[in-house]
């Protein structure tokens, strides 16, 4: 979450008027994330999220995200409801931004997880995509493998600003991964795609839902798995936490067990996973728009997590012996 475009408390009001939400009480922007315009909403009714889609989210791909929270929470996976207006629409617009306002979700992310973190989400990623099989909406990952080429060319002329010798390391590995390797006959299905700390719930160690369905699309199972691999199992130093992803796979092998073709691609797509991270990372880092409120995230964390994933072997290096996922 993040803001980068301004409501006035008038135009929010006018706004609210569509909304049997009761009469505002205050708003605030969230600083945090970096790719719409979030505020929290507290009304005379309670509180709520009010999000305005800018950047890489197209409008058309909307009805997708609302649609899939609806669905999942239909089919028990605890996520923020899309709020509809009077007229029954979830969607709108506001200072020529497309809106949305969904359900305020209790509970606060893991600064520091730990595994049982790392099990909650586990299972609950397994779950959500389970219940994301019979879904009717489908939509394409616009940030795979064919996505990642542009955002490169977009920041190479500038990369080595960020650390030298950051353009060779990328062309390099965009090379190897749009070499043919990438799988191509894997379970695939609805996923997250960007299930960071930040958009899961605790409260305790009990997770309390998952939020921020921006990325959502139809891709690879294992490969939401092995973004998660690379949002939860590594430390504040970037070394590598055996004990957490163990706890990960774990929980997720007990709901949806992971077949021997996806364990044995799971370390490929870490790397994949790593590089879509740095390379959007990398643009937003020298692309903040003047007096964003915005906290671009570093891109060279990812460089040191790319490093590692190329250095694995096995689905053994990540704390499991393959096979035994479940």
């Amino acid at each position: 979450m993040a803001v980068y475009t301004d409501v006035a408390a008038d135009e929010l009001a006018a706004y609210l008027a569509q909304y049997d939400l009761g009469d505002l009480l205050s708003y605030k922007g969230i600083a945090e994330g970096v790719e719409n315009s979030n505020f929290l909403l507290h009304t005379s009714k309670g509180s709520f999220i009010l999000t305005l889609y800018e950047k890489r989210v197209a409008k058309g791909d909307l009805p997708f995200f609302l649609g899939l929270m609806t669905h999942l929470a239909e089919h028990g996976i605890i996520c923020p409801q899309p709020v509809k207006n009077r007229r029954g629409e979830a969607l709108g617009e506001l200072v020529g931004r497309p809106t949305a306002i969904i359900t305020f979700l209790e509970g606060v992310w893991p600064r520091k997880p730990n595994a049982t973190h790392c099990a909650g989400v586990g299972g609950a990623l397994a779950k959500m995509h389970l219940a994301g099989r019979d879904f009717a909406m489908s939509r394409e990952n616009a940030l795979s493998v064919a996505g990642w080429r542009p955002l490169f060319d977009a920041a190479a002329s500038r990369a080595d600003e960020v650390q030298p010798g950051l353009r060779d390391f990328l062309a390099a590995e965009l090379d190897h991964l749009e070499s043919g390797v990438w799988p191509t006959n894997l379970p695939d299905g609805v996923i997250h795609a960007d299930l960071f700390p930040d958009n899961a719930f605790f409260l305790g160690d009990k997770l309390s839902g998952i939020i921020d369905f921006t990325f959502a699309c139809h891709d690879i199972l294992a490969y939401d798995v092995a973004i998660c691999l690379n949002a939860w199992c590594f430390e504040a130093d970037h070394s590598f936490n055996v004990t957490k992803a163990r706890a990960f796979l774990s929980a997720y092998g007990k709901e949806r067990k992971l077949s021997e073709a996806e364990q044995d691609a799971l370390p490929l797509l870490a790397r994949g996973a790593a590089i879509r991270f740095l390379l959007t990372r990398l643009v937003d880092w020298l692309n903040v728009p003047p007096g964003a409120l915005v906290r671009p995230k570093d891109p060279l964390e990812y460089v040191r997590k790319l490093r590692f994933h190329q250095s694995v072997r096995s689905v053994r290096d990540y704390g499991l012996a393959a096979g035994l996922v479940a």
